[in-house]
């Protein structure tokens, strides 16, 4: 990630790392200001580093010289009329790495005030490529949040969850502006658990939550843009068949998945109901934060035939299913899939660790092997 962060900043004289809070951008940050020999750091919530750019931005801004981090900064959205300025400045001497736990279709009028001038990166918590296939385990029931896969306990691990969940619906959802009734988004969220991996069905979930439809999608928009839930888009074409054309929803972080559900262990997830969509969810994260998240969606027919995650890459398209078995086979559906979607190959995810091929283009594969992926993903 470094070297990606290092090479973009070579080509934009902005860099935006777009991730939930307390993921570890700040601590990025800090590493890529080391290996380029410093940088002037400006945390938004720090009640100087605020009051110094809310007062007199430009002149704070204008004369600084090589790498200006600016954490937070979808809490000052007026600056992004001055970046655009300084950028367009022919004798401009500061790049800009900007930090926001808030998607730029939150946060009005980023977007367009910053394009052509910004490139966005993702930015996840811990992977399984980063923390080691020997803690697949922990990083499933914990999630990819640092401070809560670190915890010294399980239990510390859950306080700390739910003093994240509080913080953002209390503090940083308000923060951005938004009038939300921070009761009313936790039920959602709460509620949301128990969808996990489902199709959007908007009326069932607002009738659900005793409010309308128009709320529940205002309500999962507001996590999504921070980056909490997942919106995986269908895919639909000329089939012949009738497709889903509603997208799936998932929690990111399957650490906070469990801490909504209650469960703090392993034989307390493998007995509980959505076991199997928490490792989907589980292991369709691992895959897009391997491969990026561009062009990437589920498909489904009104007949049952679907595929849990199609990528498509240079006009090539490949298939996923995650399977929660210790043996997974193929399936009618299966087959379907390769056939209707015209599939180069097709993965069966399992948390086992035996690989062995199923048919010609379909082969089971631990998810602790997803590098070998890489070595036929194009």
């Amino acid at each position: 990630m470094i070297e990606t962060v290092l090479a973009l900043l070579g080509e934009s004289p902005i860099v935006t790392l777009l991730g939930a809070r307390q993921v570890g951008k700040t601590t990025l940050a800090r590493m890529i200001a080391g290996r380029r020999g410093g940088a002037e750091f400006f945390d938004l919530e720090d009640p100087s580093a605020r009051r110094a750019l809310e007062t007199t931005p430009e002149l704070t801004l204008r004369d600084c010289r090589g790498l200006l981090v600016i954490d937070e900064v979808q809490r000052m959205p007026e600056l992004f009329g001055l970046l655009r300025h300084l950028c367009d400045d022919p004798d401009r001497k500061a790049s800009f790495l900007l930090l926001g736990s808030a998607s730029p279709a939150l946060v009005r009028g980023v977007s367009e005030t910053l394009a052509g001038r910004s490139l966005f990166l993702p930015v996840s918590g811990f992977t399984l490529q980063e923390v080691g296939t020997d803690r697949i385990d922990r990083l499933w029931l914990r999630g990819g949040f640092p401070r809560a896969f670190l915890a010294s306990t399980p239990g510390a691990a859950s306080r700390w969850l739910q003093a994240f969940r509080r913080t953002l619906v209390e503090r940083d959802l308000p923060g951005l502006g938004l009038r939300i009734a921070p009761a009313a988004l936790d039920r959602f969220w709460n509620l949301l658990a128990h969808y996990h991996g489902q199709v959007w069905n908007a009326s069932e979930v607002g009738r659900a939550l005793g409010s309308s439809p128009g709320t529940a999608d205002r309500y999962r928009d507001l996590l999504a843009g921070t980056f909490m839930i997942r919106i995986l888009r269908p895919w639909h074409e000329n089939l012949g068949k009738r497709q889903v054309k509603s997208p799936k929803v998932y929690l990111r972080d399957t650490g906070l998945l469990h801490n909504l559900l209650g469960v703090e262990d392993m034989l307390s997830l493998r007995a509980h109901p959505r076991y199997g969509a928490s490792w989907e969810g589980f292991a369709l994260e691992q895959v897009l934060s391997r491969f990026g998240e561009e062009d990437a969606y589920f498909w489904s027919t009104q007949r049952g035939a679907e595929l849990d995650l199609l990528l498509i890459r240079r006009g090539r398209r490949y298939g996923f299913e995650f399977k929660c078995a210790d043996a997974p086979g193929t399936t009618k559906s299966m087959r379907i899939a390769l056939s209707d979607l015209d599939l180069e190959r097709l993965w069966v995810l399992y948390p086992g660790r035996r690989s062995y091929t199923l048919d010609e283009r379909i082969e089971a594969l631990p998810l602790s092997k997803l590098d070998r992926v890489a070595e036929q993903v194009v």
